[in-house]
């Protein structure tokens, strides 16, 4: 595969467009705008819309409002929908080199193994039932179900220096071989993001630390291409009072609600650039004034609660100023 992943100061945001942008992607995008724009760099705003039944041109077209109301502002956009033929390609070589393999099991059987690793007491890891089927077994089942694959993962322990989760390790013999293409045909984040990431250039990967596990599989995915990866940072994520997630399937506190509800813009990015940081709150209602100080060493994993009082608090301030 052609193409060089190191090239500094390209950073990308990769919202799925199957509902609207919340607090918890919003961050991610202000982070990697923010460095970009703090090292002339480049940012793209990637479309990871290869889900075709839940992808709406609605939620393209509200995604883009959104980070405009924040004051982000892209170099370029890219889709997944329109790179399918990318991916079949890279797909199709990493199969003859044996790093991809044909799976068969339909979702109910998967379902019933995992329970019975769980019932056992074992992690419930793909047991690469399907590396010990016989050609004439393949062509057999072909007949009767759609094949999947997966790639081929190491079982090596994977470590890389996170630049805010420090040192990580992740060791991939207790991590399934990860599923890149589903029995449907639609490919998934796992293969698409490393090939996008490799075709585009990205320098460096900053999102959330609940990707910790995937982005070890995809160091893998990364070396066995082109032998090098990205660098990489996990920032932590946001919670409500309650302690849980904002979700976008949740309609937690999405930008648009927001919006309509009078929030300043200024605010919404003053509060998500220092959640986290241990600084005293800067309000600044110009996001791209944030990129001269933005420090992703200020930051940590642990998770950062949000309080919808302080944001509407923080929006008079903004709005005053």
């Amino acid at each position: 595969m052609e193409g060089q992943v190191l090239k500094k100061n390209i950073h990308r945001f990769a919202p799925s467009p199957t509902g609207y942008l919340h607090l918890g992607n919003a961050r991610t995008a202000i982070f990697n705008f923010l460095l970009a724009k703090k090292n002339n760099g480049e940012f793209i705003l990637r479309l990871d819309d290869t889900d075709q039944e839940r992808s709406n041109q609605h939620y393209i077209d509200q995604i883009k409002y959104d980070l405009e109301w924040l004051g982000i502002c892209w170099d370029k956009v890219e889709q997944q929908s329109k790179r399918l033929d990318r991916y079949r390609d890279i797909l199709n070589s990493l199969i003859k080199n044996g790093n991809v393999y044909e799976c068969f099991e339909t979702t109910i059987e998967l379902d019933l193994k995992r329970k019975k690793q769980l019932n056992s007491g074992q992690p419930p890891v793909y047991d690469r039932q399907s590396l010990k089927l016989s050609d004439k077994d393949k062509t057999e089942l072909r007949k009767k179900v759609n094949s999947y694959f997966r790639f081929h993962l190491s079982g090596n322990k994977v470590t890389w220096k996170d630049k805010i989760a420090g040192d990580v390790e992740v060791q991939t013999n207790v991590v399934s071989d990860p599923i890149l293409i589903k029995a449907n045909g639609q490919f998934l984040y796992t293969l698409a993001s490393v090939i996008d990431d490799i075709d585009f250039k990205i320098s460096e990967v900053v999102r959330g630390v609940d990707h910790l596990t995937n982005t070890a599989v995809q160091i893998e995915i990364f070396k066995t291409l082109v032998g090098s990866n990205p660098e990489f940072a996990h920032h932590s994520l946001i919670v409500n009072s309650s302690g849980e997630n904002f979700s976008k399937r949740a309609n937690s506190l999405s930008i648009k609600e927001l919006r309509e509800k009078g929030v300043e813009p200024g605010a919404v990015c003053s509060i998500l650039v220092n959640l986290g940081n241990g600084k005293r709150m800067e309000i600044k209602n110009d996001l791209p004034d944030f990129a001269k100080d933005f420090d992703l060493k200020a930051f940590n994993t642990s998770p950062t609660k949000f309080n919808t009082e302080d944001l509407y608090a923080l929006s008079r301030v903004a709005l005053s100023k």
